[in-house]
């Protein structure tokens, strides 16, 4: 009976469960995450091709960059924007900000600007000596006021991207690394570092200011206390009794680093016939670093090496007011990949100093002047001989571009390349073009008798349109002062090509522009054209010559290519490298 009862009640007993059951659950699922809202962040007032430099921080740890306007995707909150300074070239641009923080809802937008506007930079003027450490930085210009000396035991440090200008109120301003102080001056190739003139663009001459001299403690062959040409001119700052360069012991000495660095309208003559050169290396040692340098638009030498056994590469000099690239006294250095390119001959600033009589491509010499003392047996220009000082550099793929016939040439110039005065060396896979006198020419017995001992080597070069105002020579003629005749040259198996009577040097390049239109450094490149003959023809082994092998040791690079620039290769000149008149 009882039984009986139990299952008449067990559907409402299950009817009762499931209410209790229902009783028991949520009347709703609960809170909803809530939506994203926008994030807009506008940016404005930087060069095309520069990139903000913009970070946006909020709840959650959230952080995130940008480098231009953007749109965020973000939880509501309140976020902040900060923007860093850019630097654009050599431009700084400071940001200001609008809207931060800013507090961002569900299904909202909001808007925080970023403006860019460039940064005015302060003027620093340095006069006098650098005593102790010191670094000069891309935010601010520089003014070297009269000779300025880093006075040895200190370095002086300046990052890339830094502006320095010579004073043209203070005639002959120049910075001066002395022996025993080093320079630190790391540039890059979209920040290079640059030495030019205070005057605007437009209005500079060669000559504004002085240049860049660096002293070293390595071996030169000239005796007695001989001073850097020009330092003892009456110039704001300048000790009367000059810059003693001789003396030095230590080949091995380390003056610092110049890597992508410019000089620009230098070259002033502190006293007749004294003109500071752009860069000016003076016993400068192994030590030191020297790669990717421009000279552009010196009144003197681009690059003068007065002995020494610095090594060197990527060295450009467009526009020189004496030679490109001038040695002497000893100097035992290693340099490749050197590209020189004259399109006239420069006009001076009033009073800078007088135009060269004898401008060159290279201007190499063994020992002339004061100090060069002859050993027993033979004459001053032989300064060395006995203590193996001779002028000994190598020159490995080099470009030398002249002006070609079309300007009156000074009295003594236009010759690609004049080896005298007791040098040695060795010249190799390099392109010689437009030289309106001659392609080359060894003046002297003393730099004869090297070439016959074969301690001055003349390899695979490549010849162009030379001679134009000398009826077509482009070697020396036979006499008892030149020997550097073709039939020389061909039996110490030199291997220089020369090119056809219809071959020219803008047929050379994948781009060599006409003079009347050059403006930028841009236009050129140096890379062998299409079916070019000198993308072929380098001496492509050491090994067969030892004394050339023994002598470049790993520095130098043989090539199978002669010029500056491999066939197809990296454009290394590029983007850091300036063209300009004035």
């Amino acid at each position: 009976m009882i039984a009986m009862r139990l299952r008449a009640f067990a559907p409402l007993l299950a009817l009762a469960a499931l209410a209790a059951c229902s009783s028991d659950s949520p009347s709703s699922t609960g809170p909803t995450t809530p939506a994203n809202g926008s994030l807009v962040v506008t940016v404005n007032g930087l060069p095309a091709g520069a990139n903000a430099a913009v970070t946006v921080t909020g709840p959650n740890n959230f952080s995130q960059t940008a480098t231009g306007s953007t749109t965020l995707s973000v939880a509501p909150g309140s976020y902040t924007v900060a923007a860093a300074q850019v630097t654009a070239g050599t431009a700084r641009f400071n940001a200001t900000v609008t809207g931060s923080p800013a507090a961002v809802a569900s299904n909202a937008t909001t808007t925080v600007t970023v403006a860019y506007a460039a940064a005015t930079t302060p003027t620093v003027v340095i006069s006098g000596s650098i005593a102790a450490n010191r670094t000069l930085t891309a935010d601010t210009a520089y003014v070297l006021r009269g000779f300025v000396y880093v006075n040895s035991g200190a370095t002086l440090t300046i990052n890339a991207g830094t502006r320095i200008a010579g004073d043209t109120t203070a005639l002959g301003s120049a910075l001066f690394v002395l022996r025993g102080a080093r320079i630190v001056a790391n540039g890059t190739a979209t920040a290079p570092i640059v030495f030019t003139s205070q005057r605007a663009p437009g209005f500079r001459q060669p000559g504004d200011w002085g240049g860049l001299v660096v002293v070293g403690n390595a071996r030169n062959n000239r005796t007695g206390n001989i001073i850097v040409e020009g330092s003892d001119g009456s110039v704001v700052g300048a000790n009367p009794a000059g810059v003693v360069y001789t003396g030095g012991t230590v080949d091995t000495d380390n003056s610092g680093t110049l890597r992508y660095v410019r000089v620009e309208f230098a070259g002033y003559a502190t006293l007749p016939d004294a003109e500071l050169n752009s860069f000016t290396l003076a016993a400068v040692g192994s030590g030191t670093t020297l790669e990717y340098l421009q000279s552009v638009a010196g009144l003197d030498d681009s690059f003068e090496w007065f002995g020494g056994t610095v090594n060197g590469r990527y060295l450009v000099s467009y526009e020189s007011g004496d030679d490109h690239f001038d040695t002497s006294e000893g100097y035992r250095g290693l340099n490749q990949f050197l590209i020189a390119f004259q399109s006239g001959y420069l006009v001076p600033r009033a009073g800078a100093g007088s135009v060269s009589a004898d401008p060159q491509g290279f201007e190499v010499d063994g020992c002339n002047g004061g100090g060069c003392v002859a050993p027993s047996g033979a004459n001053a220009q032989s300064a060395g001989r006995d203590d193996g000082l001779w002028t000994m550099n190598v020159f490995a793929n080099f470009t030398l571009v002249g002006v070609g016939g079309g300007q009156t040439t000074p009295a003594s110039g236009g010759v690609g390349m004049v080896l005298r005065r007791g040098t040695g060396g060795h010249y190799l896979n390099g392109v010689v073009a437009r030289w309106p006198r001659q392609a080359i020419s060894l003046r002297d017995s003393t730099s004869n008798n090297r070439f016959v001992a074969d301690s001055l080597t003349i390899r695979n070069l490549y010849f162009a349109e030379n001679g134009s105002q000398n009826g077509g020579q482009l070697f020396d003629v036979a006499s008892g002062t030149l020997f550097g005749t073709q039939a020389a040259f061909e039996a110490r198996n030199s291997a220089i090509q020369v090119a056809a009577g219809s071959v020219t040097a803008a047929s050379l390049f994948t781009a060599l522009p006409e003079v009347t239109g050059l403006t930028t450094a841009a236009q050129f490149d140096w890379t062998p054209s299409a079916n070019s003959p000198i993308a072929t023809g380098g001496l492509a082994t050491f090994a067969n010559d030892p004394r050339i092998a023994a002598r470049v040791g790993s520095f130098i690079t043989p090539t199978t290519y002669r010029g500056a620039a491999a066939p197809g290769g990296p454009k290394w000149w590029e983007g850091w490298t300036n063209y300009a008149r004035n």
